[in-house]
């Protein structure tokens, strides 16, 4: 990762001198001259810095918030700057060409990924509020409009400010600008305790239910009370002298009521200000959107999905020469040949780790041998070309292993996202889904959390590890046992597939006979030619890819087909996601909690949200997979949360939505039960008008 160019020089007293290199709102790549001024903590109890600064190239001033290199490496500092910046951003977009962009900061431009990371700003309008002892009423019905004006904007936007106070509510004799943007919160997500007292609202403090839009007015009628009166207001309910201030009473009587639902909403408050008003800020907002920008896309899904819906599927039942089809045989993740339980062939490791034969025969004790049988392997001998391999017992006694392989080229992140998605099931991760794990073999589990996740958590940078079979083709990487709700256990195994090195040999033809599910990754700095992702192919040294992912094709030109589409179970996932974080709809989903119960709606708006970004940006290509496959889902993720910088991920490597994938393939193979059953999870219920019987040209009825 580039770091920001700092080059300082220092006067006597005087500005120091520097070179920032920084990404601007609209995506380009930006290198100024910087003079900046002295630093102050913008808040004592938060670790941004900010200070003053002009832009030499232009002659703009302007204002720097950002991280020490120390704050840096803490996540919770990194996630305000991100909370912060995201939200400049999406009032840039929606605002710029409006009258209210001068509502709140104007964003010049940003660096997220470097050791300190940074925001710069346009200069500020007015001073701080909370300087101004008693506000005039001229003055105060002016603060009031601007800041329900700014209130409604965010709303409009799904977004609540959380940190509404004297301190962030900025004032100069004409208009109000509100700062403050790395306390914003999303609508409906859980309450967290932030702000001040009186300022945040009761259920705010105390961090209890859904964050409200009218968190936000509690805050504002606060800030006002105290403007207008010179002094703080009660932290729980309305003030005793409300009445004796009577524009205060008049409209913000119910801002003051103790729970969210009793307060007006920030539109509500707006058109009792001033009627019409919110209608009219409406109308600017929409009129400024991009012609059918929020749509674009949505009926290519839609009818992908009922045209899915509507063809005929393939026959069930097992693949020819698939393994595991009659004779309890299964796949050796190794050499991908047909293996079975020989009790002659089983080893277990001494405390050399050196292999010993077990003769399972001789231990009476059913519970120690249950034991010594999990942790005993067996020597596969099904190819005498292949090198020296072993199995575990586990993965040869509970039928047909459920395989799941990760497509994609070699630089696209699989192997980071495989292992985040590992460590997340050994973290509970399927404990809310009714899921249980355990490791196939301790001593292989306890080796690839030693040498991958504890790395990648330590924010490593994992290496590019050579595959094991068909020259790099197919690596498996581990194995786990899921019992499901309902007790049923399945050996659960994971490969990373190099697909662009496929060749049509016998043994490659196999594994994909026996593959259930494919995980295809979708890197963004080679599908998207969005211009703030040209910094990151230029440190990559990528190209964006018109054609799609060559793995992609080759692996799906290899899987058997029995009808128009391909009856794998699928997931894309558009990874590395953190590089598109301020990008709708990417923002609106990264930074969701991880999920606690399967909705297939919102799986589905997932997906048609990643549909739309893909088709408009990148292009069909890149959706070959989705256009193959009759069951296949759409998610975004991200292993790392950052970008490396010298072999290293700055603030440690933290995963978003890294198990979502996987757990739309566990509840499309009914490991996880759903609404509308498996069979419908990832295709919808069919609408009353598809399932109408119509005439076809030959007089016959089709459905």
């Amino acid at each position: 990762m580039t770091s920001t160019t700092h080059r300082h020089t220092t006067g006597p007293g005087g500005p120091r001198a520097a070179t920032l290199a920084f990404t601007t709102p609209s995506g380009r790549r930006r290198v100024a001259p910087v003079r900046l001024g002295p630093e102050s903590r913008r808040d004592p109890l938060l670790p941004q810095l900010v200070r003053n600064g002009l832009l030499d190239d232009e002659g703009q001033q302007c204002v720097q918030v950002r991280l020490t290199t120390a704050d840096a490496a803490n996540p919770g500092a990194r996630e305000l700057l991100d909370t912060e910046a995201g939200t400049a951003l999406s009032l840039y977009r929606a605002l710029d060409d409006t009258e209210y962009g001068g509502l709140f900061p104007r964003i010049i431009g940003y660096d997220l990924d470097a050791a300190e990371p940074f925001l710069l700003y346009a200069a500020p309008r007015g001073a701080a509020a909370a300087r101004t002892h008693v506000m005039s009423a001229t003055d105060q019905r002016g603060l009031t409009r601007d800041l329900l004006l700014a209130l409604y904007v965010l709303d409009r936007q799904g977004l609540v400010p959380c940190g509404v106070s004297p301190s962030t509510v900025l004032w100069d004799g004409a208009s109000a600008q509100l700062w403050g943007l790395e306390g914003v919160a999303r609508t409906g997500r859980p309450r967290r305790p932030w702000g001040r007292s009186p300022y945040c609202s009761p259920e705010q403090r105390r961090g209890e239910g859904l964050t409200d839009p009218r968190d936000a007015v509690w805050s504002a009628a606060q800030v006002l009370y105290q403007l207008v009166t010179g002094r703080p207001g009660h932290a729980d309910r309305a003030p005793a002298d409300l009445d004796e201030h009577r524009m205060l009473a008049r409209t913000l009587r119910d801002a003051f009521a103790p729970r969210a639902a009793d307060r007006p909403t920030p539109a509500e408050l707006l058109d009792l200000l001033a009627p019409g008003a919110a209608r009219r800020v409406a109308l600017a907002i929409s009129a400024a959107e991009p012609p059918g920008r929020r749509e674009d896309g949505a009926d290519g899904f839609e009818q992908a999905l009922r045209l899915k819906r509507q063809a005929p599927t393939a026959p069930s039942g097992p693949e020819p020469g698939a393994a595991g089809e009659d004779d309890g045989g299964v796949l050796c993740p190794y050499c991908l040949e047909t293996i079975r339980l020989d009790l002659t062939a089983l080893y277990v490791t001494d405390n050399k780790m050196q292999y010993r034969p077990l003769d399972p025969t001789g231990i009476g004790n059913p519970l120690r041998r249950q034991d010594v049988m999990r942790g005993a392997v067996q020597k596969c001998t099904a190819d005498p070309d292949f090198p020296e391999h072993y199995i575990p017992v586990p993965y040869l006694t509970y039928g047909r292993p459920l395989t799941v392989a990760m497509v994609g080229q070699s630089s696209t992140g699989k192997s980071h996202l495989l292992t985040q998605m590992i460590a997340a099931i050994t973290d509970g991760g399927l404990e809310p889904f009714g899921l249980k794990w355990q490791s196939v073999n301790p001593e292989q589990h306890a080796r690839f959390v030693r040498e991958w996740v504890q790395p990648l958590r330590n924010g490593r940078v994992l290496d590019h590890t050579p595959g094991v079979g068909l020259d790099g083709f197919a690596r498996f990487v581990e194995s786990l046992l899921i019992t499901d709700a309902h007790g049923r256990v399945r050996p659960v195994a994971f490969f990373d597939l190099g697909g662009e090195d496929l060749v049509r040999t016998d043994s490659a033809l196999r594994f994909l006979l026996g593959i259930d599910a494919l995980v295809f990754v979708v890197d963004p700095a080679l599908a998207l030619p969005l211009p703030h992702l040209d910094h990151a192919r230029e440190r990559l040294g990528v190209e964006v890819n018109r054609d799609g992912d060559l793995a992609f094709g080759t692996v799906l030109d290899r899987l058997p087909k029995k009808g128009p589409y391909l009856d794998v179970a699928a997931a894309m996932v558009l990874g590395k996601a953190d590089l598109l974080r301020f990008q709708p709809p990417v923002d609106r989903w990264l930074d969701r909690p991880p999920a606690t119960a399967l909705d297939p709606a919102l799986m589905r708006e997932e997906s048609r949200d990643v549909h739309r970004l893909l088709r408009r940006h990148a292009g069909q290509a890149w959706l070959r997979p989705f256009d193959a496959i009759r069951r296949c889902t759409l998610h975004v993720a991200s292993a790392t949360g950052g970008q490396e910088d010298h072999g290293r991920y700055p603030a440690g490597a933290g995963p978003r939505r890294v198990l979502e994938p996987l757990l739309s393939l566990l509840a499309m193979h009914g490991l996880i039960d759903v609404p509308g059953g498996a069979g419908t999870f990832a295709l919808g219920e069919t609408p009353a008008f598809e399932a109408v019987p119509v005439e076809d040209a030959r007089g016959g009825e089709r459905t």
